[in-house]
């Protein structure tokens, strides 16, 4: 995916509404959110993940002479209008929480603020980024969290609904607490360490398994780690491993070892794998399993006593299988006038949840004294939090809803990254630090916010300046 060829990314609507803003209003601005609505899993809380590559996307959006061509074939734009996409330039402010942040439903996560022409053209081209990466990201923290410290690795390729959700998604799932990728394109991009040995194919191309094994070992003697599943697994498949590290151990070879097992009772085959290794001596040799895994049953198989080192996880979080979109929207919160005023602006809606919250808006997270985070507030960009806080539940359908917060520590998430062509900020690209980044934020929040059956819900207030705007706002609609 190529940042600068992105522009036509985008549903036809978002271009046509841009004409009609350079004609009707070319000198008005507008600010848009981009936030979640309902969350994947049922979880409390999701990843943010994607801000890198769609703030890059908003920076270097440009459209080539073929498809401005294309454009107006389609004729249903102005000249005048191609012309100025012919010398587009972002003029837009970007503001964003940082990557690998846990966010919750209807917080800001992204806002962008310039011309209604431009800020227009934006909405699909983010809303692809942002919701699909933080979508996996989400999915692989809740893989990870199930592992309990043993190491998840990436192999969902072959799985994945194309090549960028395959690169991608694979970023996503290091964000989200994967140590590895056998993807070599999005180990190459990205500084990902690659993982993978090899298929039941390798094993049929020879007369015996044995004989498959030891040609193995001789290709990969430092690192043999033996597919033990293709014909019996603990008559055959471990008995052969065995002989092979044998030979390694008789040689003299400092080798890393150990066996993946691709199918049947894997609680039970791991056990008894386990216990087989072990009389041998190899309590080194490490055990991987594979096979449609997702964190339900990675749980599940643990809590049964399963003997698992590492897991190889595919399809389940390179889709995220059991929950695979996400709701993330880019909605206008207000408009500024050719006379400087800020105008703000609301969505109505007969279903409560859909109601935006009017006005240019910042993000606080809270935390006690103790450094533990408690609650977020989502506040007017302009507010200044005092020390006790009256607040609103931010969730519509809540009732106990009015609040007052005392002794807390404030800590705006959303910051500028960009404003036009210019980096205000320069993004982590390091993906084991932003996932790092994350980790550390996990942490913060309350241990049952995390629990990924029926979490607790971690308290999301507006402030009561907010509440009162977006009440006016309604009335007045």
């Amino acid at each position: 995916m190529n940042p600068e060829k992105l522009a036509l990314l985008t549903d036809l609507y978002e271009f046509t509404m841009a004409n009609a803003f350079y004609q009707e209003l070319p000198k008005e601005e507008g600010v848009f959110d981009i936030f979640f609505r309902n969350l994947p899993d049922n979880g409390s809380f999701v990843v943010l993940a994607g801000v890198k590559q769609a703030v890059e996307a908003v920076e270097k959006f440009h459209l080539s002479a073929s498809e401005l061509d294309y454009l107006r074939e389609l004729d249903l734009f102005s000249e005048e209008f191609l012309a100025y996409l012919a010398d587009f330039q972002n003029q837009c402010e970007v503001w964003t929480i940082e990557e690998g942040t846990p966010v919750f439903s209807g917080e800001s996560v992204v806002t962008v603020q310039g011309p209604l022409i431009q800020a227009q053209l934006y909405e699909t081209m983010l809303l692809n980024l942002i919701n699909h990466q933080t979508l996996i990201a989400s999915k692989a923290r809740r893989i990870v969290a199930s592992a309990k410290g043993r190491a998840v690795m990436e192999f969902g390729s072959r799985r994945a609904q194309g090549p960028d959700a395959s690169i991608y998604g694979a970023r996503a799932t290091i964000i989200g607490g994967a140590k590895l990728t056998s993807n070599l394109l999005a180990g190459k991009k990205f500084n990902i360490p690659v993982a993978g040995t090899m298929a039941h194919s390798w094993i049929e191309s020879f007369p015996t398994e044995l004989a498959a094994f030891e040609a193995w070992a001789r290709q990969n003697p430092h690192n043999c780690s033996l597919l033990v599943d293709t014909y019996d697994i603990l008559n055959s498949g471990i008995p052969n491993a065995i002989k092979v590290f044998e030979q390694l151990k008789t040689e003299g070879v400092d080798a890393n070892i150990g066996i993946r097992i691709d199918s049947g009772d894997v609680t039970e085959l791991t056990k008894k794998a386990r216990k087989m290794l072990d009389q041998a001596g190899f309590t080194e040799a490490k055990i991987t399993i594979s096979n449609a895994l997702d964190e339900y049953i990675i749980e599940s198989i643990l809590d049964e006593g399963a003997q698992v080192d590492n897991f190889g996880v595919g399809e389940k979080m390179i889709t995220s299988s059991t929950s695979p979109v996400l709701s993330g929207v880019y909605k206008l919160c207000a408009v500024k006038h050719e006379d400087g005023q800020v105008e703000p602006k609301i969505k109505v809606s007969a279903s409560k949840t859909k109601v935006t919250l009017p006005g240019i808006k910042q993000v606080y997270r809270l935390y006690n004294t103790s450094g533990q985070a408690f609650a977020d507030v989502i506040a007017l960009r302009d507010e200044k939090l005092g020390h006790s806080l009256s607040v609103v539940k931010a969730d519509p359908l809540a009732t106990k809803k009015e609040h007052v917060l005392q002794d807390f520590i404030a800590k705006p998430l959303l910051r500028p990254v960009l404003r036009g062509t210019k980096r205000v900020e320069e993004l982590e690209g390091d993906v084991f630090k932003i996932q790092a980044n994350s980790q550390a934020a996990l942490k913060e929040l309350p241990a049952e916010t995390k629990r990924l059956m029926n979490p607790a819900i971690f308290p999301v207030y507006v402030t009561s300046k907010l509440n009162t705007l977006q009440k006016e706002m309604l009335a007045k609609h």
